[in-house]
């Protein structure tokens, strides 16, 4: 450590060239920080539902396949399940398609199965009553400009009712998540299974998925295999999962994040060793002669190539460790805005392990060239210009 100040006036002998790299490394890191936590919040945790009180049983094909109703007194009966209530995805469109929102169909017991969603009991009390009656989040309804009593029209993009695609639903209550963190989940419209049911052109006492509440989290796996037992070998087996996992089921229907996140990071961090590596070279090229007298002075080759090495891993560690640290600040404010979708209180420890581990690797892939050309040196040569 004796010699890091002679690495830090090297590194910063061109600040501005050193700044600029500084920025790339940074803003490389940053963009790795936040998608590959992403990453690690939808491949965590896939192969277990142990621990969660909450279980989502949709179908075994795909969760846009429709499951029978009669399947719900089967799951409620199943020993371990305090509470079960069903759902249908509607995909109706206010508006206009960019107006996209989640909105489904619920049986009885939505706000007994999420008690964090918080509701006035007047409203909650209208919601049961009211049969073409809708609930939405605030945030859903600060975004429109909703009030209570408003007729709330969408148009059908999966189920006309009578011929046409234009349903009506009254807002009847707006309710709002305890947790900050998830107030993402205020996004949603819920109206009555029972409307869409008796409404619906084409599709009779089906449903989307359950939501499972369990009396003992711990029996999560039991639960589950006793669950997908009941449709075993028919025509509409099902599958018992997290809402974790359903949720990274639903967004794989639209994009295979693993695949999208390691194919932008590999060109950004192809980029950045084109980058570090000629900042590197060109800095080595710059301080020949100063090597040369170094070598003069006593250092030896392995010590000057050790020095290069260092201040490469140095250029490469400080923008790299600024990146992620700026990446562990906005995963927050990312994981709330995602509506529960994306499970991130902080930033995995997957990402941190991996995030240094690149770190120290390209640190020393671009620093290994010019490293190996300063400890070849000849001083006679390096001095005489050649």
């Amino acid at each position: 450590m004796k010699y890091l100040s002679l690495v830090w006036a090297q590194l910063f002998r061109s600040r501005t060239r050193t700044l600029l790299t500084l920025l790339s490394v940074v803003t490389a890191f940053m963009l790795f920080g936040l998608l590959d936590s992403v990453r690690v919040a939808f491949t965590a945790g896939a192969s277990s539902v142990a621990g969660y009180d909450r279980l989502v049983v949709s179908s075994r094909l795909s969760i846009t396949q429709m499951l029978p109703y009669r399947l719900h007194s089967q799951i409620q009966a199943v020993p371990g399940v305090k509470q079960a209530v069903y759902m249908a995805w509607f995909g109706g469109i206010y508006q206009d398609p960019k107006n996209f929102f989640p909105n489904f169909s619920t049986g009885p017991g939505l706000f007994d199965m999420y008690p964090e969603y918080l509701i006035d009991p007047k409203q909650r009390e209208a919601f049961e009553t009211t049969r073409n009656g809708a609930v939405a989040g605030e945030s859903l309804a600060r975004r429109f400009g909703w009030k209570v009593g408003d007729i709330i029209p969408l148009q059908a993009t999966i189920f006309p009712t009578r011929g046409s695609n234009h349903w009506e639903f009254q807002l009847v209550g707006t309710y709002r998540v305890a947790d900050p963190k998830r107030s993402g989940e205020e996004n949603a419209l819920y109206f009555h299974w029972e409307y869409f049911n008796e409404s619906n052109d084409y599709v009779k006492d089906q449903v989307g998925l359950w939501m499972v509440k369990l009396a003992d989290p711990s029996q999560a796996d039991r639960v589950a295999r006793a669950i997908d037992a009941l449709s075993e070998n028919s025509d509409h087996e099902t599958k018992t999962q997290s809402e974790a996992e359903f949720n990274r089921a639903f967004v794989k229907q639209f994009a295979d994040v693993g695949m999208i996140v390691t194919s932008i990071m590999g060109a950004v961090f192809f980029t950045l060793l084109l980058l570090t590596g000629n900042t590197m070279a060109q800095a080595v090229r710059e301080r020949i002669p100063e090597l040369a007298v170094l070598k003069t002075l006593g250092f030896r080759d392995g010590l000057v190539l050790g020095l290069v090495l260092l201040e490469s891993v140095l250029l490469v560690g400080l923008g790299g460790l600024i990146g992620l640290g700026l990446a562990a600040v906005a995963i927050p404010a990312i994981g709330a805005a995602s509506g529960g979708m994306v499970a991130l209180g902080g930033m995995p420890w997957q990402t941190w392990a991996l995030g240094l581990a690149l770190i120290l690797a390209i640190g020393f892939v671009v620093g290994v060239l010019p490293a190996l050309r300063a400890k070849r040196l000849k001083i006679v040569d390096a001095l005489a210009g050649r």
